[in-house]
């Protein structure tokens, strides 16, 4: 079983940056696919940006793409989303998630089958 803890979140004003932080434990990180989504009052959680287990694809969507980076560290099982340009826009609670060597081939963005899931944290970007 693996368990994802996301922390970062909070209130910032527009045109402020954030990182959040998803630490992985319990699966060797090298097997993991990570991805974050983020839910809005709109229905559907939204996958935003996702790092497959290698580190070798990334994908954005074209919502966050040029604004937001994806990264991991495999010496501390975490994978970063450094975000930059937020606009109230960004508002949403922003989950991790992760999959064992899911592909990144054009994904769904509103594909929510990915097995692990985080607790989720807030993030606030006020005008």
């Amino acid at each position: 079983q693996v368990q994802l803890v996301e922390s970062g979140g909070g209130l910032v004003q527009a045109g402020g940056s954030l990182r959040l932080s998803c630490v992985a434990s319990g699966s060797p990180f090298s097997q993991l696919t990570v991805g974050w989504f983020r839910q809005t009052p709109r229905p559907a959680r939204e996958l935003i940006a996702a790092i497959t287990w290698n580190g070798v694809t990334t994908y954005y969507s074209d919502s966050v793409k040029g604004r937001f980076t994806i990264s991991r560290d495999a010496a501390k099982n975490t994978v970063y989303l450094q975000m930059s340009g937020l606009t109230p826009e960004d508002t949403a609670v922003y989950y991790c998630t992760a999959d064992q060597l899911r592909a990144l081939r054009a994904p769904n963005p509103t594909d929510d089958s990915w097995v692990f899931w985080g607790q989720g944290t807030q993030v606030t970007v006020s005008r």
